[in-house]
């Protein structure tokens, strides 16, 4: 398949071609399974079932019991690689061969340098970033609050903004910013995006506004592209809500309504010319919330948040004379 691009030729791979396709998974697994009866195991049969390329773990804590951390089992079990080094946090877990690892902060970023069974690199991140003053949360709370005050949440109240900033210096710093070959950052970003937050889903979803979020916007400057947003642009039609298939009930002081965002999220930035990454479609899991009076431990999907499954495909450009 050949396209014209603003003055770039894109040579794509036929759709549906295994070698020319990419499933990444971005998953915060509640405590490392440890909250759900048979957590570990349940989270394994699900990636089993995806049969991702990649997984971005968060959480991946130690499990109970006499196994080890969550990363390094679900690597063991599934015959995979992974890449935790001293976080026992983030993980990198994956079938693909991995020539080279990094460790940005044990909190906030591991990524490691994957290649393809065609031969194809790329470079993977997973991150978290601070939870404290969830944004939704201080909206829902305060529903007078002004914009500067709200905005204070990413920067004052929390470190969303300077954590977010430091792992986009720390890749400028190694040369990954001006790399010339795709990166992909994923992770739990504990806020939502700036394109979910606009003058439409202000009108349909309780307590949003349009807001010129930073820490996506950040993203956005830096020369990343949200990939579930590349595909569903938008967010009333497809909300893409990771935030909470688990935690639905009463939450907060008061006895407030929980609120639902897409704070689980996949990034790409990819070279000017050479193999890129494009995504095509994706989802979050479950697709089918379980009832609500089903108690957390006893769950069949072990985890607060909802996992983002992307599939991306590897697309040739060369740039042309105008």
């Amino acid at each position: 398949m050949i396209g014209l691009i603003l003055g770039v030729v894109v040579a794509m791979g036929p759709t549906g071609s295994e070698p020319d396709d990419l499933r990444v998974m971005v998953w915060n697994i509640l405590h490392g399974g440890n909250d759900v009866e048979q957590g570990p195991e349940k989270a394994l049969a699900i990636i089993r079932k995806q049969q991702p390329d990649i997984v971005l773990l968060q959480e991946s804590y130690d499990i109970d019991g006499d196994r080890p951390l969550l990363g390094e089992w679900l690597a063991s079990e599934l015959g995979w690689h992974q890449h935790q080094a001293e976080s026992k946090h983030l993980c990198v877990l994956t079938p693909l061969e991995i020539e080279a690892t990094f460790f940005h902060h044990a909190w906030h970023g591991v990524g490691a340098k994957l290649v393809d069974q065609e031969g194809r690199s790329l470079l993977a991140w997973s991150t978290w970033i601070d939870w404290r003053a969830f944004v939704t949360y201080e909206l829902r709370d305060n529903p007078s609050i002004s914009d500067d005050d709200l905005l204070a949440a990413e920067s004052t109240r929390s470190q969303r903004v300077q954590q977010a900033n430091a792992i986009l210096a720390y890749l400028k710093e190694i040369g990954q910013l001006q790399s010339d070959i795709p990166v992909l950052i994923g992770g739990d970003w504990n806020c939502p995006s700036h394109l979910d937050w606009t003058v439409d889903t202000a009108r349909v979803y309780r307590d949003r506004r349009q807001l010129d979020l930073p820490v996506s916007i950040a993203m956005r400057d830096a020369g990343f592209v949200d990939t579930y947003r590349m595909v569903y642009p938008n967010p009333v039609q497809h909300p893409g809500l990771t935030w909470s298939p688990m935690i639905r009930g009463i939450k907060g002081e008061g006895g407030a309504l929980q609120r639902f965002e897409r704070i689980d999220r996949l990034y790409v930035k990819n070279p000017a010319e050479g193999w890129t990454l494009q995504a095509r479609s994706g989802a979050v899991l479950p697709e089918v919330w379980e009832d609500d009076a089903v108690p957390p431990s006893k769950r069949e999907f072990p985890s607060d948040h909802g996992a983002l499954v992307m599939d991306l495909q590897w697309a040739e450009v060369q740039e042309t004379a105008d």
